[in-house]
């Protein structure tokens, strides 16, 4: 199948899936919406804070469990989870359609967000790790970034496990670690053979947060994406690792984290672009009608509705770059590249979105009584975070020079 038959597929989704997409839909309006105005200036939520761990933190128990009870009633609750551990088997494609729209709000929705290469669980592996993550009893973290081995991750990774017996053991030191000091289980990369180092020499290791060897400096970092750290440094002081809490196999550990960056981390910002896109633009159009100035509204100046009409290209590019993206996954194909290419214009686009967004708004665009600035924030954030756009270029370049 070629790429343009599949782009003319990606656009015609199946009644079921728009019936979800619908739900989804009125779910955000109806349920998350209306409690944005307490969520936004709400020191208790953080960027790359679990759903369920943010709805807590700011609401408590009473609405996580009403929306909790409304994942599992409709089944969003198993968005992303394959069939054969009870999702419903839709395809990539589908999934991103549903999920951008629950990224119109700033109000998370909680739903079983399983690591993809968590699937990799073997044996009993299944019932200790991947079984609880699915029903949201325990959450996991990604350790792969270090203090010197941001980009090049497989070149410069220093954190070594070495076999002794039955264990592995794990030194060294990793950072900017979403979610460390809150979650269960911290997948963790270490050079396992530092002559192979990523062509088969980084493994992927399942361990216990609470395991003596495990050491995370809290407070967070703190960063300009909120007031709670949600970003840790996460210190390994001869950590001890059961040979069966391999994740894979030895030796495979950067290719499963590569895996991961692909579809979560990269693709899978198309839709967290686009629905934080469609309500800044959507927000815009509204306040252009509505406000006046010199006896005119803002819809009838120019510099107004270039603005508009850029947004309007950005998001309707990056629909179609995703959904064809996401449709040639599930033929497939191997989408590397062109993840990264999602990513970098989702974030570039997405930022240079609401900015527009909250030029048009003018004093109120930065008021925390809107979404914009949350918006802002987490999409200037993604022009670095999960691998930077420059290395999403060069990457991209690599592939159509040596193609």
């Amino acid at each position: 199948m070629d790429t343009g038959e599949l782009a003319s597929r990606a656009f015609q989704l199946p009644s079921e899936v728009v019936e979800i997409c619908n739900l989804a839909k009125r779910i955000v309006r109806d349920e998350l919406l209306p409690l944005e105005p307490t969520f936004l200036p709400h020191p208790g939520h953080a960027f790359g804070l679990k759903e369920t761990l943010s709805l807590k933190a700011v609401f408590g128990d009473e609405v996580l469990e009403r929306l909790t009870n409304i994942a599992h009633e409709t089944g969003l609750w198993h968005l992303l989870v394959p069939e054969q551990f009870g999702g419903s088997g839709l395809s990539t494609l589908a999934r991103v359609a549903i999920l951008e729209e629950f990224y119109y709000t700033a109000v998370p929705f909680p739903f079983a967000n399983v690591p993809n290469i968590l699937y990799e669980c073997r044996g009993n592996q299944i019932d200790r790790f991947l079984k609880p993550v699915i029903e949201g009893t325990k959450t996991t973290s990604f350790a792969q970034t270090e203090p010197n081995a941001g980009s090049d991750p497989g070149g410069m990774m220093q954190t070594r496990a070495v076999k002794d017996g039955k264990h592995w053991v794990i030194n060294g030191t990793k950072m900017w670690i979403s979610m460390a000091a809150e979650c269960d289980i911290i997948m963790v990369q270490a050079v396992t053979d530092p002559d192979k180092r990523q062509k088969g020499g980084i493994t992927m290791f399942l361990v216990d947060r609470h395991n003596p060897g495990v050491r995370v400096e809290e407070p967070g970092i703190k960063t300009w994406l909120g007031p709670r750290a949600a970003q840790y440094t996460v210190h390994f002081d001869d950590c001890r690792v059961p040979e069966e809490d391999v994740l894979g196999d030895v030796g495979k550990g950067f290719q499963l984290g590569q895996r991961w960056l692909t579809l979560h981390d990269r693709l899978l910002r198309g839709p967290y672009a686009l629905g934080k896109m469609r309500r800044a633009l959507d927000m815009s159009v509204s306040w252009a009608k509505q406000r006046r100035t010199f006896g005119k509204q803002l819809a009838e100046r120019q510099a107004i509705q270039w603005k508009v009409v850029d947004m309007y290209i950005d998001l309707q590019a990056l629909q179609a770059l995703t959904y064809q993206t996401a449709a040639r996954a599930d033929a497939g194909e191997d989408i590397r590249t062109e993840a990264g290419m999602v990513k970098l214009v989702a974030m570039d686009w997405g930022a240079r979105c609401v900015d527009h967004a909250i030029q048009i708004h003018g004093a109120m665009g930065e008021s925390l009584e809107l979404p914009l600035t949350l918006f802002y924030r987490y999409l200037r954030h993604g022009q670095i975070g999960g691998g930077a756009n420059e290395i999403q270029r060069m990457q991209i370049a690599r592939k159509l020079l040596r193609d």
